[in-house]
């Protein structure tokens, strides 16, 4: 079974999520999401791991939310995965997928849920 984190080594959270997993003797494909983001079909799969919406898992305090209009609420879910592919900076961090599960490190003790 495959363990990927979408990581932003700038991040604290993240750096934390993934050295808790790697304490548990796990190495996981780490896709820097900001050099690499998802497409919008793997993002609608990973809301779909996740059980949530792709709201649920946007940052709406980054500037780049309000300046990529993601504020609008008449956007369809597939406007608004296009937008999150296109400004992967309002993405959350990290997100954790071991198979078909998958969880948000925030706290990242999140991830010994799915290991």
């Amino acid at each position: 079974m495959s363990l990927v984190i979408y990581h932003n080594p700038r991040c604290s959270k993240s750096r934390q999520t993934l050295a808790l997993i790697e304490e548990q003797g796990r190495t996981p494909e780490i896709i820097e999401y900001l050099k690499t983001p998802p497409t919008s079909q793997e993002l609608a799969q990973i809301t779909k791991k996740l059980g949530v919406t792709p709201r649920d898992i946007m940052r709406t305090k980054e500037a780049e939310y309000k300046e990529a209009g993601l504020d609008n609420e008449s956007l369809t879910e597939a406007q608004i995965l296009d937008l999150m592919v296109a400004n992967p900076k309002v993405i959350e961090r990290p997100i954790v997928i071991n198979g078909e599960k998958a969880v948000v490190g925030r706290p990242p003790e999140n991830v010994l849920n799915i290991l």
